[in-house]
């Protein structure tokens, strides 16, 4: 289930309805991919797929895609700050 958050009506945007459990894509970008695979294990409570995604043209950056399954709001939005907070992790989406 993807959710278009970006087409709600100003001043009218409410909480999406997301249905859990469910398979959450996040978007980990960083300088290495080795840090980057040895945060995701490390922050994830459960096992996750783990896919190379781009890389900077400079070759600077390269992101990966983390697919897992969350069981609810809370534990999903704890994934996220936990990979924001890891110092191998630049950007989360």
């Amino acid at each position: 289930m993807l959710i278009d958050i970006k087409n709600t009506v100003p001043g009218t945007a409410k909480k999406p309805d997301i249905t859990y459990p469910c398979v959450w894509l996040y978007k980990v970008i960083g300088e290495d991919i080795t840090s980057l695979t040895r945060a995701i294990t490390t922050v994830c409570p459960v096992q996750v797929s783990i896919a190379p995604s781009k890389s900077s043209s400079s070759g600077k950056y390269c992101s990966l895609n983390v697919e897992i399954e969350v069981a609810d709001e809370a534990s999903r939005l704890a994934i996220y700050q936990n990979l924001k907070n890891h110092l191998a992790v630049k950007m989360v989406f």
